[in-house]
This record gives structure tokens, C-alpha cells and sequence, in this order.
């Protein structure tokens, strides 16, 4: 009862995930289906809207940095059950979003705009194009897997967890974090930008770059010599016009 009461909880946390991802995308984009967006929501002065703001960012950064961490992970499942470890931080970071939808504070103020219909569209495109390259990194490593619905239904059928291998799928051939660098292509690709989507854009590109070379100590300890090799050989999050000289 316990094994599918865990199937249960890792699907409610994924969906509740999905509908998170598909409300992030209107958030950033400013889309008037959802009631509240990056540049739509309750007014405040100035002032506060930076400390609320640039709070939730660091909330968010903080949940997903600490939590991510195989030392913090190990501690966790004293207290979590291990086959829904992944699925509490998919969920608890879902809700660290849901709270920065709600409480985020527009700062309305044009720093750019796009007037030309060819550019803008270009721009549209682009933001687009960046939530692709998410969504299909996300495939690319395992989506169910990082989403917490693998590893709920592996337990459920008594299979043991199968120790993680080096793989490089597709765009990981271009750069070690496509996933991120979709992120950021997407936050920053607007025909409009106003100053409080710039410092969103700013600051979860700023907690990515902070948040990166954490996750590779991780993937470093995890995969070895195979990850540092991958490391040499490969940029960050843009491809790499030329390959460093072999030993």
C-alpha cells in the first residue's frame, strides 16, 4: 500500500510540476491568459518590490541549490522515504514557484522595446525556441526520471535503482548545461523589456551561474574521470569554437 500510495504522491507532484512549467512560460512571456505575470500583478513602490523580488529569487535559488546537493540528499532521506525524495523537491519546488507568482511585484518601467514587427518576431521565436531546448533536455537525460515518476514507479515494481552513467545526448554533445542555457535564452528573449522582467532575467541567470558549478562537483564525484574529461572538452553553456589541445 505503501509503494502505490508513493506512485500516487509522485504523480500529484508531477502534474502539479507540469502545470507550474506551463504557468512559468505565460509568467515570462507576460501572456494575459494567466492573472498574473512578471509585468502584471499589484503595484508597490519601488522599493519594496526590489526586496520582495529580488527575495523570492534567492528563496527559489536557495530551495534548489541546497536541496539538489547529494549531501543534503543523503540527510533528507533519514527523514523522506527514498523512493519519493526526488518527488518532495519537485513538489516543494514547484510551490517556492507558486509563491513567486503570487507575491512578485511588476516594476513597469521600459528599458527597451522592439518596434519592428520582423525583429520582434525574431525575439518571440527565440523566447520559444528557448523553452524547447528545456523541455527537450529534459528528455534528453531522462525526464522521468528527473521529475521523480521513474524512480515511484521503479519501487513499486521492487527494481533496484541502476547506478548513473556518463551520456551525451544530442545538444549535451554542445554544451554541459542545454537545459539552463534554454533558460536563459527564454528570460531574456522579449521584443519588451521592462525593468522588472530584467531583474528576473537577471537574477535566475545569476542563480544558474552560481548554481552550476555546485551541481558539477556533484556530477564529478558521481561520474569521475568521464565527467572532468566532458568538462575539458565541452563549454558551459555555449558551444566551444575550438577544442583544447589532448595531453
Amino acid at each position: 500500500m505503501a509503494n502505490l500510495l508513493f506512485v500516487v504522491f509522485g504523480g500529484v507532484a508531477y502534474l502539479i510540476f507540469f502545470a507550474t512549467f506551463l504557468y512559468l512560460v505565460a509568467f515570462v512571456g507576460d501572456f494575459s491568459i494567466v492573472p498574473r505575470t512578471v509585468d502584471h500583478g499589484p503595484a508597490a513602490a519601488l522599493e519594496q518590490a526590489l526586496i520582495v523580488n529580488l527575495g523570492l529569487i534567492a528563496l527559489f535559488g536557495v530551495q534548489h541549490t541546497v536541496m539538489a546537493r547529494r549531501g543534503f540528499k543523503r540527510a533528507w532521506t533519514s527523514i523522506v522515504p527514498a523512493p519519493i525524495e526526488r518527488s518532495v523537491y519537485v513538489l516543494l519546488a514547484s510551490l517556492v514557484l507558486v509563491l513567486m507568482f503570487w507575491l512578485w511585484m511588476p516594476i513597469p518601467r521600459v528599458i527597451w522595446r522592439v518596434e519592428s514587427p520582423l525583429f520582434a518576431n525574431m525575439l518571440w521565436a527565440l523566447f520559444g525556441l528557448g523553452w524547447l531546448i528545456v523541455l527537450s533536455s529534459t528528455f534528453l537525460i531522462n525526464h522521468f526520471e528527473l521529475f521523480g515518476l521513474k524512480q515511484v514507479y521503479q519501487n513499486l515494481r521492487g527494481n533496484v535503482p541502476v547506478a548513473a552513467r556518463f551520456r551525451q545526448p544530442f545538444f549535451y554533445k554542445l554544451v554541459r548545461h542545454p537545459l539552463y542555457a534554454g533558460f536563459i535564452i527564454a528570460f531574456w528573449a522579449t521584443p519588451e523589456m521592462t525593468a522588472g522582467h530584467l531583474l528576473f532575467a537577471a537574477g535566475m541567470t545569476a542563480y544558474i551561474l552560481i548554481a552550476i558549478p555546485y551541481e558539477e562537483r556533484d556530477l564529478v564525484d558521481m561520474l569521475g574521470h568521464d565527467y572532468q574529461s566532458y568538462r575539458n572538452r565541452v563549454g558551459m553553456l555555449l558551444p566551444r569554437l575550438k577544442r583544447p589541445p589532448t595531453a
